[in-house]
C-alpha cells in the first residue's frame, strides 16, 4: 500500500502569531524558522499517528485486493472516498461503482467495506492497479483539530526552537519531549498482535 499526498492542508493547526505567543517571542527575525517549525512539528504528530490534522486529499495505492471482504484506510480521521479507480496495463482507468462498496468509519481504523457476497473487482495492472481517493483530517480550520494534538505541535515547536543543535541518540536518547507522547497517546491505533 502506498499513501500519496494530492493536496496538503491549507493552514497549519497552530499559527505562526499563536506560537510567537507561546514562545513569548515579539520580533520577526525568527518567523521563518518557526514558520517551518510549524510545519514540521505537524508532519511528525501526523506521521507519528497515522492521521491528518487538517484536511487533506490523499491517493492510496494497492497491487491487488485483500483476501478479506475490507480494506483499511491508512490515514484518519476519514471524512470521505471520494473514488476508486482500477487501473488496466495501459494505465486507463476504470471507476469502481460506489454500490460495491461503504465506508465504515466507527472503527478506529476506518475502512473501504465490498458490499453483498461477491468478489472484488480485479484490476488488470500488477502493480499500483487500484487506486482509492480520499480526503482526511479533522476539519478546514485550525479550531477543528482536538486540542491534545494542537498542544502537542506547540510543544514539539518550542523544543526544537530551544534545542537547535544536532543531537544523536547518544547525546539525547529522548528526541521528542514525553509530554508531547503524552498528549499523542490517546489518539494511537491500538495494535493487536
Amino acid at each position: 500500500m502506498t499513501a500519496i499526498l494530492i493536496s496538503g492542508p491549507a493552514s497549519e493547526p497552530v499559527s505562526l502569531v499563536e506560537m510567537k505567543a507561546y514562545l513569548r517571542i515579539d520580533d520577526s527575525n525568527e518567523e521563518a524558522l518557526i514558520t517551518s517549525l510549524i510545519t514540521a512539528a505537524r508532519l511528525h504528530v501526523e506521521t507519528h499517528l497515522s492521521i491528518a490534522t487538517l484536511t487533506q486529499s490523499w491517493s492510496i495505492f494497492l497491487d491487488d485486493w485483500p483476501s478479506s471482504s475490507q480494506v483499511e484506510i491508512p490515514i484518519s480521521p476519514l471524512i470521505s472516498v471520494d473514488l476508486v479507480n482500477l487501473y488496466d496495463e495501459a494505465g486507463a482507468a476504470t471507476l469502481l461503482d460506489a454500490e460495491n462498496y461503504y465506508i465504515e468509519t466507527a472503527s478506529r481504523v476506518p475502512r473501504l467495506v465490498r458490499t453483498g457476497t461477491g468478489i472484488w473487482p480485479k484490476p488488470e495492472r500488477k502493480a499500483s492497479g487500484i487506486e482509492m481517493q480520499i480526503t482526511v483530517g479533522y476539519g478546514p480550520a485550525a479550531d477543528d483539530v482536538p486540542q491534545n494534538l494542537r498542544q502537542a505541535i506547540m510543544i514539539l515547536v518550542a523544543h526544537w526552537f530551544e534545542n537547535r543543535e544536532l543531537v544523536s541518540l547518544t547525546d539525547n536518547p529522548i528526541m521528542v519531549p514525553e509530554t508531547v507522547s503524552a498528549l499523542l497517546h490517546a489518539f494511537r491505533r491500538a495494535r493487536v498482535i
